[in-house]
């Protein structure tokens, strides 16, 4: 299990690599999307959510750009086990579920796909493509679909270079609120 002080260790490891294919750092998407969060009023555990929603791309590096050698690194999962117990399940459940997300919206929004990165579309078609309607309709009866769905749409956005953001340090003592008591 992953304290906080391994995830700011994880993050200076790690957080100057390029986020594949974009403009931004790891560090700096995720600060940025852990801000658009903030910014709209998430609670503790969406922004933290926010925050790690990529960290399996630390644990697991691939590389840059893996989508380009056709490797879905299933990030979205491999964090997981090191999230869990120092995290609620609401916490782990949006970033277990962000990718998800994605191919939710590109069937319900068909519009969606067009506004994904060329990284992004890459992406879409390794984790199986935009859903059919009977995996969107169980993905929507999900108690977490609707985090997991603001998770997404502010992580498309939190590719912007040069965005000024509030410091990991900031968004850490967020995570600390909401990290389970042993």
């Amino acid at each position: 299990m992953l304290t906080l002080d391994d995830i700011r260790d994880l993050f200076a490891r790690h957080g100057a690599n390029q986020y594949s294919g974009e403009p931004v750092t790891q560090l700096e998407h995720a600060l940025q999307t852990a801000h658009l969060a903030e910014q709209s009023d998430a609670d503790d555990e969406l922004v933290t959510a926010c925050l790690l929603h990529d960290l399996g791309h630390l644990l697991n590096d691939q590389g840059d750009t893996p989508t380009l050698r056709g490797v879905d690194d299933t990030h979205q999962f491999f964090a997981l086990p090191f999230l869990r117990g120092a995290f609620p399940d609401r916490v782990l459940d949006a970033i277990k579920l962000h990718v998800d997300a994605k191919r939710y919206l590109c069937q319900s929004h068909p519009e969606y796909v067009e506004r994904l990165s060329d990284d992004s579309r890459r992406s879409l078609a390794l984790q199986g493509g935009a859903f059919d309607a009977s995996q969107a309709a169980a993905f929507i009866a999900l108690t977490s679909a609707r985090d997991a769905l603001r998770l997404r749409l502010w992580d498309d956005l939190a590719k912007q270079d040069g965005l000024r953001t509030p410091t990991l340090a900031h968004f850490l003592e967020r995570a600390q609120r909401c990290v389970i008591a042993r």
